[in-house]
């Protein structure tokens, strides 16, 4: 299971969003680049600081975020 104490926020860092513990790299940006395309070997060659468990509390973090959310309608592209 991931350790999700590698991710935190804070008002003062990154305007509140969600942060990798540590940095400046937004949740956001790292699901950003991993939707792109990019494999976890080429977002953590891309940030050193980053490690195969900071990812893996992201991912986690971001399933966590929207397990309990229902969306009205979804379209199925054709």
């Amino acid at each position: 299971m991931a350790d999700l104490s590698r991710i935190s926020s804070s008002p003062t860092v990154m305007l509140g969003k969600p942060v990798v513990r540590g940095t400046r790299l937004t949740v956001e940006h790292i699901l950003e680049e991993l939707a792109g395309g990019l494999s976890m070997d080429e977002v953590i060659a891309s940030h050193p600081r980053l490690t195969v468990e900071d990812i893996r509390a992201v991912l986690a973090f971001a399933a966590g975020s929207v397990r309990m959310e229902r969306l009205a309608s979804v379209q199925v592209a054709s």
